[in-house]
């Protein structure tokens, strides 16, 4: 079904005029609101009210829609007929598109940091071309104004990475975010990487059966955040002064976004497909699952080994001191140490 941008326009007023005939009002033009790129710096005035990276039209709601060229640009290919969230409006964007640029730059530069070597294949953009992603869109951008008259002016909208595997992702633009994934170390709610840490939103990616990862680039509505300690097990802001969590407020990695806000404060945008190769075999635990024990108990040989990550050496040479010890009575028997006297221990 097509939607039209008068589908969602507010209904046209009539007043009687003096001389009793009926005049009706027309609502103001539409103006333009200026182009942001990804990653550009936010203007602090009015425009700062546009909550997507291309043009857009502002109509008298106050709810702004893409633009026909906006919505009607994108390339289709034959790979394109795998990609799930085709069918929720994304479009593929062209190489040579300067948003396309951007992004890929920010995220290999940003991963080649790491250590890894990305090859960005695809990035998909959401056209609000359906009527749940416009009522998305239009819920954004009620909870922006509404932030920013709380915050005298400043919604404090930023673009953050969030990786998962292809299944995840599909479900996300098509249900929106459901129970967080992750450990809840900082807090029960959506964890989001700033676009100078895509580290942890890697990690949370999972190639595809065709090698391919994908992570989101999101806009996200921030709001007042305070910063959430490992452990605080929040599942909300702790007070109303707040909308949102951060793990470091002077170098952020980490963006907490609540379970009660989590389809209102944030906005996918993009979607990029991207592959990736260690530059060094050092980097390559952070590709590997972590193990986890098949078993409660441990060799204690094993135990000792692994300790003197934790314990100074006079702790490790005591415990092996006495590991020998209890080797050598348990050889001989608990229950009757035939052994001469000056060999007992």
């Amino acid at each position: 079904m097509n939607i039209k941008e008068e589908d969602f326009k507010l209904p046209s007023h009539s007043m009687e005029s003096n001389d009793g005939n009926s005049e009706r009002l027309q609502p103001p033009a539409p103006k333009r609101i200026k182009t942001i790129t990804p990653f550009e710096d936010r203007p602090n005035d009015a425009e700062a009210e546009n909550v997507h990276s291309s043009t857009y039209l502002e109509d008298q709601g106050g709810v702004k829609f893409p633009s026909s060229s906006d919505c009607g640009s994108g390339v289709l290919s034959s790979d394109d007929e795998q990609k799930p969230w085709l069918s929720n409006g994304f479009v593929r964007i062209p190489d040579d598109d300067t948003k396309y640029e951007n992004i890929k730059k920010k995220l290999v530069s940003r991963l080649s940091s790491c250590g890894f070597s990305a090859q960005v294949e695809t990035i998909h953009r959401n056209g609000y071309s359906s009527m749940t992603s416009r009522a998305r869109l239009h819920s954004f951008s009620i909870y922006s104004k509404a932030i920013q008259m709380k915050s005298h002016g400043n919604a404090n909208l930023k673009y953050a990475w969030y990786g998962g595997s292809k299944q995840e992702i599909s479900e996300i633009l098509s249900y929106g975010f459901g129970l967080p994934l992750n450990n809840g170390v900082y807090g029960y709610g959506v964890y989001l990487s700033t676009v100078d840490h895509p580290l942890e939103s890697f990690q949370s990616s999972t190639a595809d059966e065709d090698g391919l990862r994908h992570m989101l680039l999101c806009r996200v509505l921030l709001g007042n955040m305070e910063v959430i300690c490992p452990g605080s097990g929040q599942y909300h802001p702790s007070s109303e002064e707040f909308d949102s969590g951060v793990d470091d407020l002077t170098s952020p990695k980490k963006y907490i976004v609540w379970t009660t806000k989590m389809n209102t404060h944030i906005l996918p945008e993009f979607v990029i497909g991207y592959r990736i190769s260690s530059c060094c075999n050092g980097y390559q635990k952070i590709l590997e699952p972590p193990k986890h024990p098949t078993s409660d108990w441990i060799h204690l040989d094993t135990l000792i080994n692994a300790l003197p990550k934790f314990l100074p050496a006079d702790a490790i040479k005591l415990l092996s001191e006495h590991n020998s010890q209890y080797k050598i009575k348990a050889s001989y028997g608990s229950d009757k140490d035939d052994r001469p006297t000056n060999e007992r221990i």
